[in-house]
């Protein structure tokens, strides 16, 4: 019996271009790895220290559900068929309009830079929001440019990007207001503050129109002289009192506060976690990019990987 005769074995495949590329590229990257190791350690522990750095910020959450300062509703299909009866009278503003546009008022109004900057003055906040810019030693901004020193349009600015937001749930219509900064307690005060101011600014416009419309009303009594016109107008004025006795009588007018703003206990930024993880990875970003730059501008294979 002959021995079986071994076949020689095939030679290797030839690499494609390819797999060259990529051998090389783990190659390089295998020599940078302590490059890498070093640059990612330092970006993560500069954001960690950078989040302990950061001041905090506490934010004052108050649950809002805006309030419709409507008649019922025969009684307001009634006076908008009587103010339709009255041509001119109705160019008045007279309260006939649906619940949304008083709700759309009242948020608006919560929002606005009349008010915002209406409680900024009355509560002096222009030092405490720009309080880099304070000397509270001598009193006075210490810029001397007139052109930089704070002022009312520059706190409104300022307190709609960085400390209030307004935010309403579609599904429920509650709105909530939250107010963010350094200090838990002067956050929820100014909450509680601004949405009183709104109550009492929106309260006052509409007692100052009632007065109106009522002194017009009954001046245009004594010019007319068709009944069908003067019960109109009584009408008319009848929902004008019964406004005015709604918006004397009530100090949640426009807003009503469901849940008040608290000192939070919590700071609410910075995130310390959510900073490491961005070092983190920022720093395998910037070191794995460099390594890689750097192997593929240089020319020659690279050495080989040690043997495991």
């Amino acid at each position: 019996m002959q021995p079986t005769r071994e076949s020689p074995p095939s030679p290797p495949s030839p690499q494609t271009d390819d797999e060259l590329v990529l051998r090389e590229l783990v190659i390089g990257l295998w020599h940078s790895r302590w490059l890498v190791v070093i640059v990612t350690a330092i970006c993560t522990i500069a954001a960690g220290a950078a989040s302990y750095l950061s001041p905090k910020k506490y934010e004052a959450t108050l649950l809002l559900s805006p309030v419709t300062n409507q008649t019922n509703a025969s009684g307001l299909g009634a006076l908008t068929s009587a103010v339709s009866q009255l041509g001119g009278i109705a160019s008045l503003g007279l309260p006939i309009g649906g619940a949304s546009g008083a709700k759309a008022e009242s948020l608006a109004t919560l929002e606005s830079a009349t008010l915002t900057e209406r409680y900024i003055q009355e509560n002096n906040l222009l030092p405490v929001l720009f309080h880099d810019s304070w000397d509270a030693q001598h009193g006075k901004w210490k810029v001397a440019d007139p052109g930089k020193v704070p002022t009312l349009w520059k706190g409104n600015q300022f307190f709609g990007k960085a400390v209030r937001t307004v935010k309403e749930a579609p599904r429920t219509g509650l709105v909530t207001l939250t107010v963010a900064w350094t200090d838990p307690n002067l956050a929820a005060q100014w909450a509680n503050g601004l949405v009183k101011m709104t109550n009492d600014y929106l309260r006052e416009k509409a007692i100052r129109e009632s007065d109106r419309n009522i002194a017009y009303l009954d001046g245009q009594l004594a010019n007319i002289s068709v009944m069908e016109i003067r019960n109109s107008i009584y009408a008319l004025m009848e929902s004008e009192i019964k406004k005015q006795m709604l918006a004397r009588g009530s100090d949640e007018y426009a807003l009503k506060v469901i849940d008040p703003a608290q000192p939070p206990e919590k700071a609410a930024s910075p995130q310390r976690i959510l900073w490491a993880l961005f070092g983190l990875c920022l720093g395998l970003l910037l070191s794995l990019s460099y390594a890689f730059v750097k192997v593929i501008s240089i020319d020659g294979p690279a050495d080989p990987l040690p043997n495991s």
